[in-house]
């Protein structure tokens, strides 16, 4: 057997007579790594089934994902029903009819061809995903079509844990910290059902897949360190006392970069609430990109300026053309100031005013270019300057980059949680 020889990744290993047994294993061995380690770095598809499907739908979460559309497609890995919620009829899809066209007409919802009701209910079978234009969520999708019968909406509906998981990922990078990981779920938690308790019941969604309320991705956003932040906290979530002096839920804000201090919650939203003040934060400077913690400078058109706040304000129309903006409330924290409220003041001398967030998102609705309201404003020739801006969105609540920044040095979710909303309490849902 003298002079043999194996390969391997396409490298001859010589065999020599003396050491046959003890090379070949050797050989098998690396084939057997070079194999585990290529199966590895293959996308892994998530096969699980969605939990929470055996609870009742009142207790779910309905999260807007699509608004005011004429088309989609969907598809389902286990197949699907399309059920018309005033017949009751339904109709089967299989997993070999593949992605379905559905539009609107006439006001009713048609899936791949076949004319149903206003509403329609999308149920797919084990693992229970459904995949909307090649996105994949859990759960159910109710399908409505809207007054002017040529759109419809798709939300989603899923138990609040599977909800969270494909929000804790979208929010927060899913290799930090298992104790960031874990408050991201709690606050999450605890955010998305006050929405869902204060404004859902008057419509058909609890919450928007956006900034708006929170991000959700789907099962795009899920990993395993989510999921094990989101089973590990389960029905946890945060109390304090509100205005009336009641302890119960609360809006927990949160923002990816507070810039070194966060911000009272009456001053930005105008509610009140005992854990939602302001706390100084040490932690995200070393955390968080340096782009989001000292912002460039964003300059804007002062006539689309204009517009865009009169648009969006008509009350402040009878300024005709907005000729300043300065700050009017400014809370001072570590020797950086964040507007709380503006001063606008029109060409013919008259007065408006606004809240530092609402003249931030209303300017930048994408909040990438002004990414907080601790900035200094100055009108130079026919143009707006936002500079010397510090920190990434409004600051109210735990700031992420502070949370990983407090898990890195060891403190635990719990720690987070009290640091960021001072006085609250976790609960049990």
């Amino acid at each position: 057997m003298y002079g043999r020889s194996a390969v391997f990744a396409g490298v001859k290993l010589p065999i020599t007579g003396k050491s046959t047994f003890r090379q070949m294993a050797v050989v098998v061995w690396l084939l057997a790594m070079f194999s585990c380690l290529w199966v590895g770095c293959r996308k892994r598809e998530l096969i699980e089934p969605t939990p929470g499907m055996e609870i009742s739908e009142r207790l779910w979460m309905r999260v807007l994902l699509f608004e005011d559309i004429r088309a989609c497609t969907l598809s389902a890995p286990g197949g699907f029903s399309a059920v018309d919620v005033a017949t009751r009829s339904r109709t089967n899809f299989g997993k070999k009819d593949g992605a379905v066209e559905v539009g609107v007409s006439s006001g009713r919802i048609v899936v791949a061809g076949k004319l149903l009701g206003r509403e329609v209910v999308i149920r797919p079978g084990r693992p229970f995903v459904v995949s909307v234009n090649g996105k994949r969520y859990r759960g159910n999708l109710r399908l409505t079509a809207r007054a002017d019968a040529r759109s419809f909406d798709v939300i989603n509906s899923l138990s609040v844990e599977a909800y969270l998981a494909g929000v804790v990922g979208a929010e927060m990078p899913s290799y930090w910290e298992p104790e960031a990981l874990k408050a991201q779920a709690i606050v999450s938690r605890t955010y998305g059902l006050f929405i869902k308790r204060s404004f859902g019941a008057g419509r058909k969604w609890d919450v928007r897949r956006t900034q708006a309320n929170q991000i959700y991705g789907g099962v795009s956003a899920e990993s395993a360190t989510v999921w094990a932040a989101v089973n590990e906290t389960a029905g946890a979530v945060l109390t304090c006392k509100g205005a009336d002096g009641q302890e119960g839920i609360f809006p927990t804000y949160f923002s990816s970069t507070c810039g070194g201090h966060t911000q009272n919650s009456k001053d930005v939203f105008g509610d009140s609430y005992s854990a939602l003040v302001g706390v100084q934060c040490p932690y995200c400077r070393d955390v968080a990109k340096m782009s989001f913690y000292f912002w460039p400078m964003a300059e804007f058109e002062a006539d689309e300026v204009s517009e865009k706040l009169i648009k969006r304000y008509p009350k402040l129309a009878g300024l005709k053309e907005i000729e300043a903006i300065e700050p009017f409330k400014v809370s001072e924290y570590d020797r950086f100031g964040r507007i709380t409220s503006v001063r606008l003041i029109g060409k013919d001398g008259k007065s408006g005013y606004l809240r530092g967030e609402d003249l931030r998102l209303t300017v930048d609705p994408s909040g990438t270019k002004i990414r907080s309201a601790a900035c200094e404003i100055l009108k130079v020739g026919d143009k707006f300057r936002f500079y010397a801006g510090r920190g990434y969105g409004h600051g109210v609540g735990m700031c992420q980059c502070g949370a990983q920044g407090m898990a890195r040095r060891g403190k635990s979710c719990e720690e987070i949680l009290s640091y960021y909303y001072p006085g609250s309490k976790i609960m049990r849902d």
